[in-house]
């Protein structure tokens, strides 16, 4: 019998196979349409803290999702990985110095002020019509949220996509995180809570 992982992972390699075949300009396109959509959609009071990433890859750019959120005051953070189980955010100030943080993406550096997101938008690498996500495969977001949550905070969460990376259905497992909401260049998707 294949196991949840093994099947986690081919779901995964197919859906960053399309995603990686996509037109690198139609990509650029779908992120600025899709900036959009974020500007029109998702709330954000002045003040409130919202956590992006920096793309890698054949990601959706959410940088100029992130600077549509911050013309309606938003604070931005970046996520920054602290060693191979841990991110933390830290907040994006224009004009500060960015670092590698390796696997291609880059981050603010540790001077920069640790932030804990209202909003998340969360990068993924595959995800189902009921908000189950498959991210990279080393947790780091399902940790983060979860440290989060036991913190007394809930931040909104978002998932970042291309409509090509939806799959049929995504394995459950007890320590998933369930995305309510996904954007993609269709639109900003809302799932249900499940029973």
């Amino acid at each position: 019998m294949t196991s949840h992982r093994e099947i986690k992972k081919h779901l995964r390699k197919e859906a960053l196979g399309r995603r990686d075949a996509l037109d690198q300009f139609w990509r650029i396109e779908a992120s600025l349409e899709m900036a959009e959509t974020a500007r029109d959609n998702i709330s954000v009071e002045p003040g409130m803290i919202v956590s992006g990433f920096w793309p890698m890859r054949s990601e959706v750019d959410v940088r100029p999702m992130m600077f549509a959120l911050r013309e309606h005051g938003a604070r931005l953070c970046l996520p920054a990985i602290l060693d191979k189980h841990t991110i933390v955010f830290r907040e994006l100030v224009r004009g500060a110095p960015l670092v590698d943080m390796g696997f291609g993406t880059v981050g603010p550096h540790e001077e920069a002020e640790v932030l804990d997101p209202d909003v998340m938008l969360v990068p993924l690498a595959a995800f189902d019509g009921r908000g189950h996500r498959i991210g990279y495969g080393a947790g780091y977001y399902d940790r983060a949220i979860a440290r989060l949550h036991d913190a007394g905070k809930h931040p909104k969460l978002i998932g970042i996509a291309f409509d090509c990376q939806e799959v049929e259905r995504v394995p459950d497992e007890n320590h998933d995180v369930i995305i309510p909401e996904i954007l993609t260049e269709s639109g900003l998707r809302r799932f249900a809570p499940e029973l």
